[in-house]
């Protein structure tokens, strides 16, 4: 750790039990933004609605002086502006993206960092070069066995100055199915500034960080990356300084659309007595999803809801809709996912320091009003 910066940044803490959001979070909250739920009605996620998370600052990128590198263990090293990328064939994926962190802010007690409750979550169309296009045309060495991704976004975490970078497995960095992109396009635009205009990395099935955004530099190495996100930041533990566990791939979640109308303040849903149709989405990066259920007694029984038919793209979320009849009264609604290996969503919270993979079920108050 550099010492130059001092104990400048309050993250990897736990709130203490009566602490409540800090002016800190609350400044992280006002830059970053979660998919307003009512926006999961769309199959594709707009743009302005997909969640944002920027660890640094976004970057003054200009897509005219633009360049990636590929480079370390390759046998031919590159240097390509967007001319030359965009004359590779393209491809278009769409992928479900989630915050590692996503649900933090719910877990007791409390990890200290961007406050997320459910909403970090979006679907878009991805369109770019597969990354092994890449990577075979620099000619990989055979003594390499990672691909080291670096932004241009710059700033300090925890007293280390540095770039913002992440890693892959070459298995994964180099692999087809489903295929990593290095991105210029989101929903068949060129890629807005807050979602990395104008390069990013886009990862199916793996939470936020991997998808690196302002793409500069591809380095290809014979060891494990060991830089701060990887080792420091980005790890599931239970206790400070143990190694812990890496955080990857995105656990199985389905949200449901809050149903009827909201209360300003409380965000308290309220609907009349009669059918309420219920629905939402339900995604997994561990494996395709195969069940999504809903339960409207605060998670004492549950039901099969229908999951929309599968178009062959275990990359991205699918939906799912069920019907409840609303009494007069105080009602809490949950749904959970359920993937092919068996991963389902917790009830009780799969605590951890950094508040990462909390796939804890949602649920949803809900006020029917009387008949009268």
């Amino acid at each position: 750790m550099d010492g130059r910066f001092g104990d400048i940044s309050p993250a990897g803490r736990l709130a203490e039990p009566a602490e409540g959001i800090s002016p800190e979070e609350l400044a992280l909250a006002a830059r970053n933004h979660g998919l307003p739920l009512e926006a999961l009605r769309y199959d594709l996620t707009p743009p302005g609605l997909h969640y944002v998370l920027v660890h640094y600052d976004i970057p003054a990128a200009r897509e005219d002086d633009w360049r990636l590198t590929v480079g370390g263990g390759v046998r031919t090293p590159l240097t390509l502006d967007m001319a030359a990328l965009r004359s590779f064939p393209a491809v278009t994926q769409r992928v479900t993206m989630e915050c590692a962190g996503n649900g933090r802010a719910r877990l007791t007690p409390r990890p200290v960092s961007q406050p997320w409750l459910v909403e970090a979550v979006g679907t878009a169309e991805w369109t770019g070069v597969p990354l092994r296009v890449l990577l075979a045309e620099a000619g990989v060495r055979p003594a390499a066995v990672e691909a080291v991704f670096r932004g241009a976004d710059h700033g300090v975490e925890r007293g280390v100055e540095q770039d913002y970078r992440w890693s892959l497995p070459l298995a994964v960095a180099a692999g087809g199915d489903p295929e990593v992109l290095v991105a210029y396009a989101m929903n068949g635009l060129p890629l807005p500034p807050q979602h990395g205009h104008p390069l990013r990395l886009v990862v199916p099935g793996w939470y936020g960080m991997a998808q690196v955004k302002w793409l500069r530099e591809i380095t290809l190495t014979d060891t494990p990356f060991t830089g701060f996100q990887q080792t420091v930041a980005y790890r599931y533990r239970q206790r400070a300084g143990e190694p812990g566990e890496p955080v990857t791939r995105i656990a199985p979640r389905a949200l449901m659309i809050p149903p009827g109308f909201p209360d300003f303040m409380s965000r308290t849903r309220v609907v009349r007595p009669g059918p309420v149709p219920l629905e939402g989405r339900a995604w997994s990066g561990l494996a395709p999803v195969t069940k999504a259920e809903v339960s409207t007694d605060c998670g004492r029984s549950w039901r099969a809801a229908e999951l929309a038919p599968p178009d062959g793209n275990d990359r991205a979320w699918r939906g799912w809709r069920a019907s409840w009849t609303a009494e007069p009264g105080r009602h809490v609604l949950s749904a959970r996912a359920t993937d092919a290996e068996g991963n389902t969503q917790p009830l009780a919270q799969p605590w951890n320091r950094g508040g990462f993979g909390n796939n804890l079920v949602q649920r949803i108050t809900v006020h029917c009003l009387p008949d009268d």
